[in-house]
């Protein structure tokens, strides 16, 4: 078994003092040229690695970024921890990931993060108590929901525009000529399926435009299951509308197997723009999230808090687009 090389090890054959090595790894620490070339030539000689938990144990805070992420089955969210993790490693930081099995962060996750003593987290697709958020708060950690609006406005978040998006959906199916129209929703308790819901009905109600809604939970499997049940009913809509874009796929292959022709039989449009959507087999019509803008204003956020906490908490929308494709 290799002998753990240590500080004290370094320090001997560098010939300076233990506090000297701890300074070298010390991000800010002031230390010399000579010392810290010294230093670090005798830790490449012995093959020292410094303990940067330990280091976090002792500055309170750590270079690691706590992720927590619940639908990571679901290639959006696939590819947004992709995304963090690259962009936090030129930085210098890492990724603890924590994946929730429930809605809501439980007290175990929130144990995870605070016993790395993360810099910065950032929740996805899961809410949080006002009371568990205290903690963060209490240890001057900065948290953002990503893709989430809280129902509170304690929390920072950045966020599609999904209200107005759900909106300019039901504008762009309307001009088609689509009259008799379905919106699948994803988790009822979201603000991401809450707003686009509300802004898409609310645009066919203005115009008496006949809808129907189902609930179903942001997964292929439930959006397959919804479009056979919705077509058992033997009413067929002119269009549809799929809170988001695994969702829609599942909804497509549906369809496709009992020979429904789309967009001659119905229109369909989806939520997200994920890889998929573009596949020849399925050529999607959606809406596309601001990801990197998103991403981008996450990250300047909490590299801001990391450096200086301030507490200061925002409620960031970025407005998207849609993309035309072949379901529509």
């Amino acid at each position: 078994m290799r002998e753990t090389v240590t500080a004290m090890d370094v320090a001997k054959l560098a010939g300076v003092s233990q506090s000297s090595v701890s300074r070298v790894y010390f991000e800010g620490a002031s230390v010399s040229d000579k010392t810290r070339k010294r230093v670090l030539e005798a830790a490449a000689e012995l093959g020292y690695r410094p303990n940067v938990y330990a280091r976090s144990l002792i500055t309170n805070q750590s270079k690691i970024i706590g992720l927590v992420m619940k639908s990571v089955q679901n290639p959006f969210y696939a590819h947004v921890l992709k995304r963090f993790s690259s962009i936090f490693k030129q930085r210098g930081y890492s990724i603890l990931f924590v994946s929730t099995n429930n809605d809501e962060i439980q007290d175990e996750d929130v144990e995870t993060l605070l016993n790395y003593h993360v810099a910065g987290v950032i929740v996805t697709d899961a809410t949080m108590s006002e009371t568990v958020g205290e903690e963060f708060k209490k240890n001057q950690i900065p948290l953002v929901f990503f893709n989430r609006k809280p129902s509170t406005d304690v929390f920072h978040s950045v966020s599609c525009n999904n209200l107005e998006a759900g909106r300019s959906i039901a504008h762009f199916l309307v001009s088609t000529g689509s009259n008799q129209l379905v919106l699948v929703t994803g988790n009822e308790d979201t603000s991401t399926s809450i707003e686009r819901e509300k802004g898409f009905c609310e645009v066919l109600d203005q115009q008496s435009i006949t809808y129907r809604t189902y609930n179903s939970d942001y997964t292929y499997e439930g959006g397959y299951d919804t479009a056979i049940s919705l077509l058992e009913e033997n009413k067929l809509p002119s269009a549809i509308f799929v809170a988001n874009d695994i969702m829609a796929l599942g909804v497509l292959d549906a369809l496709r197997k009992h020979e429904i022709q789309i967009p001659e039989h119905t229109r369909v449009v989806g939520f997200d723009n994920i890889g998929m959507a573009s596949w020849p087999a399925y050529d999607l019509t959606t809406w596309e999230q601001p990801i990197e803008e998103m991403i981008e204003a996450t990250v300047t956020y909490l590299m801001e808090e990391v450096t200086s906490y301030t507490g200061f908490v925002q409620t960031i929308e970025v407005d998207g687009k849609l993309i035309e494709r072949k379901t529509t």
